[in-house]
Parts: structure tokens; C-alpha cells; sequence
């Protein structure tokens, strides 16, 4: 068996972690990387224990070859994977790329559903089933770890989708990916679809790992990856911040720390080490020239921010009333008060005593009252205009109130 059919054997609540960030998220348009680029991400990778990291698409160009070769030669750890279509060439080119590492898988993949064999491939269905069969054996003659994806997996006829993944089983994949390529499926509908392909299957390849590989395009890849490990699937395929084709893959750090903040619904784990989260998503959003959204779970700045009076001050109290996760369990130093115009007192007391200037009494609520108009005109308020604002409504000695009287 394989290092990751190992694994899932060993732990059957663990959930594999598949990055295809350099792959699958770097081929979206506006996403290039450079291999220099690709070997600081995938250091990152490596540091927070993915399990598997697809490196590029070697056949795509010599560059992405270049980049392959680059990754494994200068990272160490994860598993490393070249995607290749289903020609001899297309395997040879990713043996070329991952030849100088042990731990090295060919993700091959064929389009399956009516409308990728009537309009891309031009193919018949009993031709699909033998280029799958005859380039997973060929893979096999030059890899132990072969991953198979019938592309648009969601909008192939089931029985058939079913004889192709058993074809692939047969003639030696240890992987079968289900991608939800154009992002069709709903989490009831791909559960469905991975119950009913695992219980087929399993029966004449208890080994094989399924994994789920969602694309984002109607806003629930996340949604339906988890829904595929709830009903067998141990492998969960996405990229950091979400990047990818179209609207994106699924975004691999909801992914992680959905397993991990829901253990009570899930009962599964990953091996990831999340503090590793918000490096990640940094480094790629300098990469790739992106910003972040600033209310994007889990890494945006906002994911543990609070200006409402109301969440402060529960937050003040304990801050699992409006908080599900640490911010340090993913990288972030601490929890984050904004200062805004839903900001209540208590807010702006705690941060004027931070800051050395404690306020309380009449000096509290002049300050509050300034602290409220200056906020309807700017927004956020820094350290700097909350120090402005306190001095101003800082009261007047006795002697200064007697001269202004005079």
C-alpha cells in the first residue's frame, strides 16, 4: 500500500489533506507563479504537515516541469503529485518532474460525463473506459501512487461514473477522485453520489481512498467536501485562500478547521498544523498580488475582529461567546476590538487603559460622546485619534475653569 492508504488504514478517522494551491490554484487566470514562487509556498505547505502537495502540471509547459522539479528537489515531507492527462507523454512528463523523490503519485484525469465526451473528447463511452484502464496501468509501471479523476464526475451518469472508478481501481489507482469540476452538486446530492460509489467499490478494493475535489462555483465547495467526508470520502482536495478555476476549489483552511472546531459533529481529524494557516494565506496573497477579503473565514482580517459594543463586551466577558475557534490555533496573535461607531464603552475604556490613559466617570462619557461623532466621520478610529479624543474631553482644572468664567 501506499504512504497515505497506510495512513487512512492505520487511523480510519483520518482525513488526508490534499493542496493542489500550485496546480489547480495556480493555473486560474491572474494566479501565475514562478517556481521560486512555488518552492517558498511549498515550504509553507511542508511546515504545516499537508499531507499531499500537487505541485504543477508538468506536461503543461517546460516551466511547469521546471517548477515540479524545483518543489521536490528543495522541499521535504509531503507526498508530491504532478496532475497528467490520460497519455503516455502527459506521465512521462510528471516522472520527469517527481522522479528525484520516493514520495511521488501521478493524478491522472479523463473527462467522464456526456457533455465532456460528445464536445471535448469526441469520445464513446467504451473508449473512455479503455484510455482509463490503459493509462492508470501505464502510470503504475512508473508509480506506486496513482490517483484517477473522471473530470465532471458530478454530471456523469452514476452507473457508469461507477464502471469507470472500478476500471481505474482495477488496473492499479490507490485514489479515486471525485471532482465536482463546474461546481454543480449540492451537499445532499454529492453525499449521495460518494455513499453510493464507496459501497460499490470497496467491495473488490477495500484499499482504494476516495477524495473529494469541489469547486466553488455556486458557493458551496466547502459545503459539499465535508458532506463527501461525512459519507466515506478520507481525502479532501482545495487550495489556500480558495484560489482556483472560476470562483475557486475548495477553500483548504474552512475545510481544516471545519474538521477540527466540529470533532462533536465530524469525528475526524487531519494532521495539519493550523497555526501554519494565516502564514500561508499571507505568503500567497503577496505571491499572487491578491488581496484578501477582510471577512473571509478563517485568515481574513476580520474572521477575529469585533467592533459592536455588544460583542466586545460579551467578548470582555468570555470570549467563546463570540468566538468558535482561538485566533492563535490558526496564526493570528489575538482577538482584535475595532473601534468604530458600534463600539460601546467598554471597549473604549479597555483600549484608553492599554494605552495609559484610563477614563472613567464624566471624563468617560464626555470621551464617548467625542469618540461616537468622530467615528461617524471617519469610521475606524485609531490609537492615535482615541488619545485626541480623550485629551479633549479631559475636564479642566479648578483654576483653569475659574479663569475661562472670568
Amino acid at each position: 500500500m501506499t504512504k497515505v492508504q497506510t495512513a487512512v488504514a492505520a487511523d480510519p478517522d483520518k482525513v488526508v489533506v490534499f493542496d493542489t494551491t500550485l496546480r489547480d490554484g495556480e493555473q486560474a487566470p491572474g494566479f501565475s507563479m514562478s517556481p521560486d514562487d512555488k518552492v517558498r509556498m511549498a515550504h509553507v505547505l511542508a511546515a504545516m504537515n499537508v499531507d499531499v502537495v500537487e505541485a504543477g502540471f508538468a506536461a503543461a509547459s517546460p516551466g511547469d516541469e521546471e517548477g515540479v522539479r524545483r518543489v521536490v528537489g528543495e522541499v521535504e515531507g509531503p507526498v508530491f503529485c504532478s496532475l497528467a492527462r490520460s497519455t503516455e507523454a502527459d506521465i512521462d512528463a510528471a516522472w520527469r518532474g517527481l522522479r528525484a523523490t520516493e514520495e511521488r503519485r501521478c493524478h491522472i484525469f479523463l473527462g467522464t460525463s456526456p457533455i465532456h465526451r460528445s464536445a471535448k473528447l469526441k469520445m464513446t463511452t467504451d473508449e473512455v473506459l479503455a484510455a482509463t484502464a490503459r493509462s492508470v496501468a501505464y502510470a503504475r509501471t512508473r508509480f506506486e501512487d496513482v490517483e484517477f479523476s473522471p473530470e465532471d464526475a458530478i454530471r456523469t451518469e452514476p452507473a457508469f461514473l461507477a464502471e469507470v472508478c472500478e476500471a481505474a481501481a482495477e488496473a492499479g489507482a490507490t485514489t479515486l477522485n471525485i471532482p465536482d469540476t463546474v461546481g454543480y452538486s449540492t451537499p445532499g446530492e454529492i453525499g449521495d453520489i460518494f455513499g453510493n460509489l464507496i459501497a460499490w467499490v470497496r467491495t473488490r478494493f477495500p484499499d482504494v481512498v476516495f477524495s473529494a475535489h469541489c469547486h466553488d462555483d455556486l458557493g458551496m465547495a466547502v459545503a459539499n467536501s465535508l458532506a463527501a467526508v461525512e459519507a466515506g470520502a478520507r481525502q479532501v482536495e482545495g487550495a489556500v485562500n480558495g484560489i482556483g478555476e472560476r470562483a475557486g476549489n475548495a477553500s483548504i483552511e474552512e475545510m481544516i478547521m471545519a474538521i477540527r472546531t466540529r470533532s462533536d459533529r465530524y469525528g475526524l481529524h487531519t494532521s495539519v498544523d493550523a497555526t501554519h494557516l494565516v502564514r500561508a494565506s499571507r505568503l500567497l496573497s503577496e505571491i499572487t498580488h491578491t488581496p484578501v477579503v477582510r471577512n473571509k473565514a478563517i485568515v481574513g482580517l476580520n474572521a477575529f475582529a469585533h467592533e459592536a459594543g455588544i460583542h466586545q463586551h460579551g467578548m470582555m466577558a468570555d470570549p467563546s461567546t463570540y468566538e468558535i475557534m482561538r485566533p492563535q490555533d490558526v496564526g493570528f496573535e489575538g482577538t482584535w476590538f475595532v473601534l468604530g461607531k458600534h463600539s460601546g464603552r467598554h471597549a473604549v475604556a479597555k483600549r484608553a487603559a492599554a494605552l495609559g490613559q484610563p477614563v472613567g466617570g464624566q471624563h468617560l462619557q464626555d470621551a464617548f460622546i467625542g469618540f461616537k461623532r468622530r467615528a461617524d466621520e471617519i469610521g475606524e478610529i485609531n490609537d492615535h485619534e482615541l488619545l485626541a479624543i480623550i485629551e479633549a474631553a479631559r475636564p479642566c482644572p479648578v483654576e483653569e475653569r475659574a479663569h475661562v468664567a472670568a
